[in-house]
């Protein structure tokens, strides 16, 4: 399974939903960046994602998913399981 990313805050709504779907999905190790505990990392965020502030910012390996609504719609489209196989 490659590295899931997720950059979130500890109140963000998405960032649970999101969780929760990975979690369903078998990932069981996601590296969380706490932008709300390391504001410094949100700087890191936006430069890999083309300035997206909004958390969850997702990666799976090097695929950017997006957010919460773009991985929700990755598994609809039966693209998650693969992306996440690989």
């Amino acid at each position: 399974m490659p590295k899931i990313v997720m950059y979130a805050t500890a109140v963000c709504p998405y960032c649970v939903r999101a969780e929760q779907l990975l979690r369903r999905k078998g990932v069981t190790d996601i590296e969380k960046v706490r932008v709300d505990l390391e504001p410094e990392r949100r700087d890191e965020m936006m430069a890999k994602t083309n300035g997206r502030r909004t958390v969850p910012q997702i990666f799976i390996g090097d695929f950017h998913v997006g957010g919460c609504d773009d991985l929700h719609d990755l598994d609809r489209q039966g693209k998650l399981d693969p992306l996440l196989a690989a």
